[in-house]
C-alpha cells in the first residue's frame, strides 16, 4: 500500500510540475508569436504576472477534473475531453480575471486565444506522449510474435488490443478484429482492422497465416463462445484465448493479462446474467455481511460478489484456516477499503457463533457452509446432519437472537426427492429456513441450484486429472445428467433473490438443460487436443450410495412460480406440517450423541417421509 501511495504522488508531482513548465512556456511562445519574435520591453513585466495567475486557475482546476489520476498507460479519448473542459474554464476564469484587473494587463487579447492553444496542446501531448512511444515501439516488437486474431470488437476487444500493444511481455501480436456486426466491418481499432466475420476464421487464417484466437466477448453466451472455438478448430488454430465472464473480472476492467484457456465450462450453457445491481446495492451497501463455508466455492465466490457491493464489514468463517486466509488476502488486494473480519470457526460451536453475532451484529447472512459430497457423507451421517442441520440451527437462532434482517441459506436440487444423506440434511435445512421464519422480523430465504462448474471435487476437475494421467475418464453411467452453471453466476443470482426475497420462499435458479456426464467428458477430451478410444477412453462405473441418475429441481408437488428475473423462481411449495418438526430435530440431536447410523437414518425418514435412503438405482 505505501509503494502504491509514493508511486501515485510522484507521478501526480511530475504532471504538476510538468503543466507549469508548459504553462509558463505556452504564455512565452503566445507573446513571441503574437509580436513575430520581437517582444516590447513594457510586457515582460505582465508574462510573469500572466503565468502566475494561469498556474493559479489551471493547476487547480486539473486536479479537480482529476487529470492527475488517470493511468498513463491507458489515456483515452475521455482524458481529452476532460482535458478541453478544464483548460476551457480555467482561460474563462483568466479572461473574467483580466478584464476585472484590465488598468494593470494592457496587452492584445489575441495573446490569450493563442496561450490557450498551446496550454492544450502541449498538456495533452504530454499525457499522450507514453500512449504515443508505447504504439510505436509496440509496433516494432510485435515481428517475433505470433499473429493473433481478435474475436469481438466491442470494448472489451478494445481493451485488450490496448493492453497488448503497451506491454512489452506478451507473445500476440494482433493482426486483426472478426465481429458479425456488419457495421463494424472495415472499422480501424487503434489502428487494427475488422476483418470480417466470425465465419471468416478459416479463411483468414489461412491468408494470414494466424496462429492464436482470443475470444473477446465476456458478456456473451456459450452459443457464440462455442461457434468461434468451433471455427478455430476448423482452422487447425489450437491456442485459443478467452476473457473470463463479466462476472468474474473483479474490477471491470479486461486486458491480455486476464485471458484463460478455454475450458468446458464456457461451452456449456452459459447465458447472459440480467441483475437489478441497484436492489442488490441497496441490500448490501453500508451493512454488516456474514458469509459462512467464505473458503469454499460458493462461499468464496460469495464474497468476492458481496465487496463489489460496499458492504460496512465483511465476515468471513470457515474451518478451512488457509481457505479463510487466501480468500481475505485476495479481497485486500482488490478492495482496500474493505473491513474484514476472518474467523476460524465451527458452525455447530454454539458459543462461539453466539459471540461472533453479539460482537459483529451481521444483519445480513450468507449460510454457504455445508458437508456436500454426496458418496463421503453416506459413510459419515452423523457428521453431515451435525454440520449441515444443526450448524443451520444454531446460525438461524443466533440471526433471530440477535435480529438480522436476512438469513439466505444456500440449498441444492440434491434436497429434493433426496436419496442421500447429504440432499436430507440440505431438504430439513430448508425446513428450518421455513419454521423459523415465522418467529421473529429476520426473513429466512432458502435458494435451490445443481452442480456448479468446477467447484472442488466436482465432476470437471476430476475428469482434469483423469486425462492428465491419460485417462481412462470414469463415468458413473452413459445416461446420468446434472445441471450446471459457473459458480460467479450462481453467486450473482444467489444476491438477486437475497435483495427481492421477501422470507420464507424457497427460490430456484433456472440451470438450463441437464447435461449428461459422458458429454461432457467427450468436450473436455476435444478441448485437450485428444481422440477418444484412441489418446482415451472412457468407462462405464456404477451409481454409488446415494447418487442420482438425474437430479430434479422440484418435487412432484411443487411448481414454480416467475420472479422479474427470468433465471429466478420462485417455488410453489405444498403445505408443510412444521407442527412438531423442533421436536423431531430433538428426537435426531438425541441420536446424534450415540452415532448409531441406523437410528440417526431413522430419525431423518420421520422428518422427511420423502427420503428414500440408499436406493440409488430406483432413480
Amino acid at each position: 500500500m505505501n509503494i502504491f501511495k509514493i508511486t501515485t504522488l510522484t507521478r501526480t508531482l511530475f504532471f504538476i510540475v510538468t503543466d507549469i513548465f508548459f504553462i509558463a512556456l505556452s504564455i512565452w511562445l503566445a507573446f513571441i508569436l503574437r509580436f513575430d519574435g520581437d517582444i516590447p520591453v513594457q510586457y515582460f513585466s505582465l508574462i510573469y504576472k500572466m503565468i502566475g495567475l494561469a498556474i493559479i486557475f489551471i493547476i487547480p482546476i486539473f486536479y479537480f477534473q482529476k487529470l492527475y489520476s488517470f493511468s498513463w498507460d491507458y489515456v483515452s479519448a475521455n482524458e481529452a475531453i476532460s482535458l478541453f473542459k478544464a483548460t476551457t474554464l480555467a482561460f474563462l476564469l483568466l479572461i473574467i480575471t483580466i478584464f476585472l484587473l484590465s488598468p494593470y494587463f494592457n496587452f492584445p487579447s489575441s495573446i490569450i486565444f493563442i496561450s490557450y492553444i498551446l496550454v492544450f496542446i502541449f498538456c495533452g501531448v504530454l499525457r499522450f506522449s507514453k500512449r504515443i512511444y508505447l504504439r510505436i515501439i509496440g509496433q516494432n516488437r510485435m515481428s517475433d510474435k505470433e499473429t493473433t486474431l481478435i474475436v469481438g470488437a466491442g470494448d472489451a476487444g478494445e481493451q485488450i488490443l490496448r493492453s497488448i500493444i503497451s506491454s512489452n511481455k506478451t507473445s500476440y501480436y494482433p493482426i486483426g478484429f472478426v465481429d458479425d456486426n456488419p457495421m463494424k466491418k472495415g472499422v480501424l481499432i487503434h489502428g487494427i482492422k475488422v476483418l470480417g466475420k466470425i465465419s471468416d476464421i478459416p479463411n483468414l487464417t489461412e491468408s494470414l497465416q494466424i496462429k492464436q484466437l482470443i475470444i473477446a466477448f465476456p458478456s456473451a453466451g456459450s452459443k457464440k463462445i462455442r461457434e468461434a472455438v468451433e471455427f478455430g478448430k476448423k482452422a487447425d488454430i489450437w491456442k485459443i484465448k478467452i476473457a473470463p465472464p463479466l462476472s468474474e473480472i473483479i474490477r471491470g476492467h479486461v486486458s491480455f493479462k486476464i485471458l484463460k484457456d478455454v475450458e468446458v465450462e464456457d461451452l456449456l450453457g452459459r447465458e447472459p446474467v440480467n441483475l437489478n445491481t441497484k436492489e442488490i446495492e441497496i441490500f448490501i451497501k453500508d451493512k454488516s455481511v456474514l458469509i459462512t463455508g467464505a473458503a469454499g466455492s460458493i462461499g468464496s465466490e460469495l464474497s468476492r460478489q458481496v465487496a463489489k457491493f460496499k458492504p460496512m464489514t465483511l465476515l468471513l468463517l470457515d474451518q478451512d484456516e488457509t481457505g479463510i486466509f487466501n480468500i481475505s488476502r485476495e479481497l485486500e488486494g482488490y478492495f482496500p477499503g474493505l473491513k474484514i473480519q476472518r474467523f476460524v470457526a465451527d458452525i455447530t460451536d454454539k458459543e462461539k457463533t453466539n459471540k461472533i453475532f453479539e460482537q459483529f451484529r451481521p444483519e445480513i447472512i450468507f449460510h454457504a457452509a455445508a458437508y456436500k459430497h454426496v458418496p463421503l457423507m453416506e459413510e459419515n451421517v452423523d457428521e453431515a446432519v451435525k454440520n449441515n442441520i444443526f450448524g443451520t440451527k444454531n446460525l438461524a437462532e443466533a440471526a433471530i437472537s440477535f435480529n438480522a434482517e436476512k438469513f439466505i441459506f444456500i440449498s441444492t436440487d440434491k434436497a429434493v426427492n433426496p436419496s442421500s444423506v447429504m440432499g436430507t440434511t440440505k431438504r430439513v435445512g430448508e425446513m428450518i429456513c421455513q419454521l423459523f421464519n415465522k418467529k421473529n422480523k429476520t426473513k429466512f430465504i432458502s435458494v435451490r441450484f445443481g452442480n456448479v462448474l468446477n467447484s472442488r471435487g466436482s465432476v470437471i476437475p476430476i475428469f482434469r486429472e483423469q486425462i492428465k494421467k491419460g485417462g481412462p475418464i470414469e463415468v458413473t453411467h452413459p445416461e446420468m445428467k446434472r445441471y450446471f452453471m459457473l459458480t460467479s453466476e450462481a453467486c450473482l443470482l444467489v444476491l438477486q433473490s437475497g435483495a427481492m426475497g421477501q422470507g420464507g420462499e424457497v427460490f430456484v435458479l433456472d440451470m438450463g438443460d441437464p447435461i449428461k456426464i459422458v458429454d461432457l467428458a467427450k468436450e473436455m477430451i476435444k478441448l485437450s487436443g485428444l481422440v477418444l478410444d484412441k489418446d482415451i477412453t472412457i468407462v462405464f462405473t456404477k451409481p454409488r450410495p446415494g447418487e442420482k441418475l438425474f437430479e430434479e429441481i422440484l418435487t412432484a408437488e411443487e411448481g414454480t412460480v416467475a420472479t422479474q428475473n427470468k433465471k429466478i423462481f420462485t417455488a410453489i411449495l405444498p403445505n408443510l406440517n412444521l407442527e412438531g418438526l423442533e421436536e423431531k430435530i430433538k428426537n435426531l440431536e438425541n441420536n446424534i450423541s450415540n452415532s448409531e447410523k441406523d437410528k440417526i437414518i431413522k430419525a431423518l425418514i420421520e422428518i422427511t417421509p420423502c427420503f428414500k435412503p440408499g436406493d440409488s438405482t430406483m432413480y
